[in-house]
């Protein structure tokens, strides 16, 4: 019987053993409470400067549940229970949410969605930079309907740019700063269908090169589109896939190179340690292209590739020119990839590196003077649960069985993908496999090859002048408008005083607009 008791009372007392002593005295809430109190009274006091620059952190991917499980990681990876802990995109000021669906589409893909938090408007899924009327893989119906970003708007005013990803920066997400395609996948003149090169579309990967010919800065993945068909690849000239893709014979590189003005020094470089060895202080354009920039996280051996966000961010501190930037993030494109593939592990990690990126950006920036952004394009179906107790790790198991099958099951599910394992007819047993692992697939409750976006509102974070626009739940078009407001690009600067101060001068990681997708 005591034994019994002690069973039943085993769970309650290591329950109680998770409790930080501090938690346990309820002033600690009321000072934490009344702190956050203060803090949210301070924000009465608007900023309302014109924006000298702007930053936008896109997470592919990154909806709440992945922001939610990421907190709990990085707070783990710091040795601590997780739940406590505070992303850098945590600590922006004002959060909205914002609702994702394409025009034609309840659950939405990464073109239609870029389209609309870049060109603040809303597209069918598919499709870049255009509007609702082009219907996807129909090249003639694009003509007429193109949508400028606003990158674009803020080159017209006359500010540096640049974009910065760990996809290929032909990948919908990015692209959609800078091309109009009737279909996201028309990387190269290789990808295309005959009807749409005799109609006269162009492949995304030549509109990087002639669409925005000015653009500061581009680093991301995708060189194969760049080069003509089976050209070898300068890194792996010995594997096949990494050739060449191009049916015109044209090298995009050495055009990107020839159409930059006299006098102009412009760089290309294919790996970190090409980057490091710029002085940049003597460098007016820059493109970096890798095959695809890898996942930035040790266990994966990131830290010797090419451009991870962090590392590029930290790296990439442009001397002050009169023009500011707007600077543009988006993947966290790998967070996508890794929910796709059903390896939960992958995306969280992508996802902390991101909130890294958004941590050095603080660093050098200043509220005063620059606005900055962390979004998402879309969720996926990903989710934990499962009661598990403070501190249980992120990856680790519920602290129960199913009451259906008796089989345990890790905390961490997907509601479709490739995670779905049948074993002798039944759930496969989790105990029985390494759920730990960087290429763990999770259980989902629906079999796919892939996993699938989800369609709920994703959170907008933003911090600095006119953060405060971003607020309630807006349509995902918004987001742009209410930034170039800040900024006073685009349609709206009726408000705009020309004599406003200028910043203080400083060190940034772009001057303008900057995308950064990590």
């Amino acid at each position: 019987m005591k034994a019994l008791l002690l069973l039943l009372l085993l769970p309650q007392l290591c329950s109680a053993s998770l409790v930080p002593e501090r938690e346990k005295d309820p002033e600690y809430w009321r000072r934490q409470a009344q702190e956050t109190l203060r803090n949210a009274l301070r924000l009465q006091r608007l900023n309302q400067n014109v924006a000298k620059n702007l930053i936008l952190f896109l997470g592919d991917g990154m909806g709440v549940s992945t922001v939610t499980a990421a907190r709990i990681l990085k707070g783990q990876l710091q040795h601590g229970q997780g739940e406590e802990s505070l992303l850098e995109m945590d600590k922006f000021p004002f959060v909205a949410l914002a609702k994702t669906y394409n025009t034609n589409a309840q659950v939405p893909d990464s073109a239609g969605t870029a389209t609309a938090y870049l060109c603040g408007v809303k597209a069918n899924e598919g499709t870049l930079g255009v509007s609702a009327g082009v219907t996807r893989d129909r090249c003639n119906t694009t003509k007429g309907q193109e949508v400028t970003s606003i990158l674009r708007w803020a080159k017209d005013a006359g500010k540096a740019v640049g974009i910065v990803t760990t996809t290929r920066v032909t990948h919908a997400t990015p692209s959609a700063a800078y091309a109009h395609s009737a279909n996201r996948d028309w990387y190269s003149d290789g990808e295309m269908p005959p009807d749409a090169l005799e109609g006269g579309c162009k492949d995304i990967a030549r509109q990087l090169v002639e669409n925005i010919r000015d653009i500061e800065v581009i680093l991301g993945g995708g060189r194969k589109y760049m080069y003509p068909k089976n050209v070898s690849d300068v890194e792996y000239p010995h594997e096949e896939k990494h050739r060449g893709t191009r049916l015109d014979r044209r090298n995009l590189i050495q055009a990107w190179h020839e159409a930059k003005p006299p006098g102009k020094v412009a760089e290309y470089v294919w790996h970190r340690r090409g980057l490091l060895a710029l002085n940049l202080s003597r460098v007016d354009f820059l493109l970096g292209e890798s095959l695809h920039p890898r996942v930035s996280w040790p266990q994966l051996g990131a830290l010797g590739g090419p451009l991870a966000c962090p590392g590029v961010l930290g790296q990439l501190q442009w001397p002050v020119i009169p023009r500011r930037v707007l600077l543009p993030p988006r993947d966290g494109g790998r967070i996508d990839h890794g929910h796709h593939e059903g390896k939960a592990k992958q995306a969280l990690h992508e996802a902390v590196e991101l909130d890294r990126a958004i941590g050095v950006a603080t660093r050098l920036t200043s509220t005063q003077d620059t606005l900055s952004v962390v979004t998402a394009d879309h969720s996926h179906v990903f989710t934990f649960g499962g009661y598990t107790p403070r501190g249980n790790p992120i990856f680790g198991l519920a602290p129960m069985q199913s009451d259906v099958d008796r089989k345990p099951f890790t905390s961490i599910l997907y509601g479709n993908g490739p995670g779905y394992k049948i074993v002798a007819g039944e759930r496969e047993n989790v105990s029985a496999v390494d759920f730990a692992h960087a290429d763990y697939q999770a259980q989902s409750a629906v079999p796919l090859r892939q996993e699938t976006h989800g369609g709920e509102d994703v959170a907008v974070f933003a911090r600095g002048p006119m953060a405060h626009l971003l607020h309630g739940v807006h349509e995902q078009n918004y987001i742009p408008h209410a930034m170039a407001y800040a900024a006073c690009i685009g349609s709206n600067r009726g408000h705009c005083n020309a004599a406003a101060r200028p910043a203080t001068p400083l060190l940034l990681p772009f001057l303008g607009l900057l995308f950064l997708l990590c």
